[in-house]
């Protein structure tokens, strides 16, 4: 069962349906597959229209790829995604190039996602000239007015990316992602290259260009104290599944899987004399290679339950309003 929001279904805005996402591991002088890396495995949330969910977990879960899969950065093995309606695995051609305007992403390094020898006008510009946008005076009006917004002058457009700072580059990649007005836009750990005080202002700054905007956000992280912040419901991955999902103040308040717990368990305390108590997982995040058998989370798992949680996998239940757990603790078996 997938989670949805209630009421109309045009009250979502993104529909993932059991996505999965494998990458082939070649072997040998032939680079015959030998194995597949099961990068996410049988994924469904939705996004609701103006919100911004948090997608969270610890580096190599999956979340990267489930927003790139999504905008068909890269292609799913299987499951499909309807945005707007619109099943974007079955676009192709014309009809997803139409569809880019609406949906765009922010990556995680700047500089590496902006080209070097373009000054940052141009590539602002470059989505604009792409889908024919406007005449090049109405082009270059609206790069000036992008970068005012994002907090930076006019005369920035003309240049280089090596003159800013990493809080300005971001910028630039808010920006330029703003600039084919878009509807949906994928953060990929837009803030963790930055310093808490930049990271605190491209906060705020994304929060208000969704107001400006109506802008609806996946936003990827594995700092929770961010994914508060910024989020108004989150999804937690585990090894390339979704294990809860919840509205941000629920979550924080009632973390009810495990892996949830000890995630929460690890936020700093902004107080010296207080402390939060530690759930200390024991052992490494298994491979996605050669996942575990029942239950990803079992084998670090506090509460294993050894006669359900090795041999069968739970199923993503709503064990309160709007609160969906994949956990045997709250499954009847």
């Amino acid at each position: 069962m997938s989670p949805q929001s209630p009421g109309e279904p045009t009250a979502n805005l993104v529909e993932v349906t059991n996505l999965v996402k494998y990458f082939p591991v070649r072997q040998g002088v032939f680079q015959r597959v030998g194995a597949w890396v099961q990068a996410v495995d049988d994924v469904s949330f939705s996004i609701r229209r103006g919100e911004t969910l948090g997608l969270v977990g610890e580096s190599g879960c999956g979340k990267t790829t489930v927003g790139r899969a999504i905008l068909r950065l890269i292609e799913p093995t299987r499951g499909s995604v309807r945005f707007d309606g619109v099943d974007l695995t079955r676009l192709n051609g014309g009809a997803l190039r139409a569809m880019r305007r609406s949906a765009q992403i922010i990556f995680q390094d700047p500089y590496s996602s902006l080209d070097p020898r373009k000054p940052i006008g141009e590539s602002i510009a470059e989505g604009l000239n792409i889908h024919r946008i406007g005449t090049p005076r109405e082009r270059f009006q609206t790069v000036l007015d992008l970068l005012r917004k994002v907090g930076l002058e006019d005369y920035h457009a003309r240049r280089y990316p090596h003159e800013f700072s990493g809080g300005q580059r971001q910028r630039i990649g808010i920006a330029r992602a703003l600039a084919v007005g878009p509807k949906f836009i994928v953060a990929d750990e837009p803030v963790s290259a930055l310093d808490v005080s930049i990271q605190a202002q491209v906060l705020n700054l994304l929060k208000d260009l969704q107001k400006d905007f109506n802008l609806t956000y996946l936003f990827i992280a594995h700092n929770m104290g961010v994914v508060e912040h910024i989020s108004d419901r989150v999804a937690v991955m585990y090894l390339g599944k979704i294990v809860e999902i919840a509205q941000s103040r629920e979550l924080f308040a009632n973390p009810m899987h495990p892996y949830t717990q000890a995630l929460m368990a690890a936020i700093p305390v902004a107080h010296p004399k207080l402390r939060r108590p530690r759930a200390v997982l024991s052992g490494d995040v298994p491979s996605p290679l050669n996942p575990p058998s029942g239950c990803r989370f079992h084998p670090r798992c506090p509460e294993m339950m050894s006669e359900i949680c090795p041999v069968r996998e739970p199923t993503l239940i709503e064990v309160r309003p709007d609160h969906w757990v994949s956990c045997w603790l709250y499954e009847p078996h």
